[in-house]
């Protein structure tokens, strides 16, 4: 980070872990235990030696160039068929953030943040279960934000400095993130989840109108038609068919290639 005497927050409950390198942030917390009780901890990594996003895929991160941060919380009372509004609110969290820099930007279902057609936030969000509640949730993200050369074959990748033409300081990026995510976190404690809801809908990519997806059978248009308690995407077809889906289970056909991005 820029300025390692920076303070996210100075509270007795909230730990901030700064590493210059890691395997992935979230392998860290399922194994860091704390000295003292902590209701937030936040480690945050200049890279990672084995990052990686959803379904194994890795993901590309140059060194000291972007934003790479885990973060564990405890969300009880939380019924483990609710648990997809802790994605909800992380993803609003980063959209939030980067919306103060440029228009454009959006959640591509269930949590990735998008600018227009291209990818620029991944998140892997792991619950832990305590019968049917969840004891702890930790939440790895990575925000492309200076990083200007991708090398990997992924095919839409983007930073926030290739969107604004210049380069930001990911300190002021991630005070933001935390800050606006400890507020949704908070409502969801005390069962406020309507407006999380609401906006993750009001800012899902792709919202309006049809657009082209693939499932196990094939190519077809469909327009979205909400997004249940449990993270399942709803999907109206052309035929008024409406179809529900598990991640994995679609893929959206970004218009810049046509081909799947999930």
């Amino acid at each position: 980070m820029t300025n390692a005497l920076y303070t996210l927050d100075d509270s007795p409950t909230f730990e901030w872990i700064r590493l210059s390198s890691t395997d992935s942030t979230i392998n860290f917390l399922r194994h860091y235990r704390p000295v003292t009780s902590k209701e937030m901890v936040l480690v945050t990594s200049d890279f990672q030696t084995a990052g990686r996003g959803q379904a194994h895929n890795s993901w590309e991160s140059e060194a000291g160039k972007n934003l790479l941060l885990g973060l564990l919380v405890h969300p009880t009372g939380i019924s483990a068929n609710r648990q997809f509004v802790l994605s909800q609110a992380m993803s609003l969290a980063v959209r939030d953030t980067l919306a103060a820099y440029a228009d454009g930007f959006t959640v591509k279902w269930p949590n990735d943040i998008y600018w227009r057609n291209s990818k620029i936030c991944g998140m892997l969000i792991e619950n832990t279960l305590a019968g049917n509640r969840i004891e702890e949730c930790i939440l790895g993200v990575g925000v492309n934000v200076n990083q200007t050369v991708f090398k990997s074959d992924a095919p839409n990748p983007i930073s926030l400095a290739q969107v604004t033409g210049k380069e930001h300081e990911r300190i002021f990026i991630l005070a933001e993130i935390v800050k606006s995510f400890k507020k949704y976190f908070n409502d969801i404690l005390s069962g406020q989840t309507e407006e999380i809801t609401g906006k993750y809908l009001d800012s899902l990519y792709a919202k309006e109108g049809f657009h082209p997806y693939a499932d196990a059978n094939g190519t077809f248009e469909a327009r979205i038609a909400g997004i249940e308690p449990t993270g399942h995407l709803l999907l109206s077809d052309r035929q008024g068919i409406q179809r529900r889906y598990a991640f994995k289970e679609v893929s959206f056909l970004i218009p810049t290639d046509r081909k799947p991005q999930i």
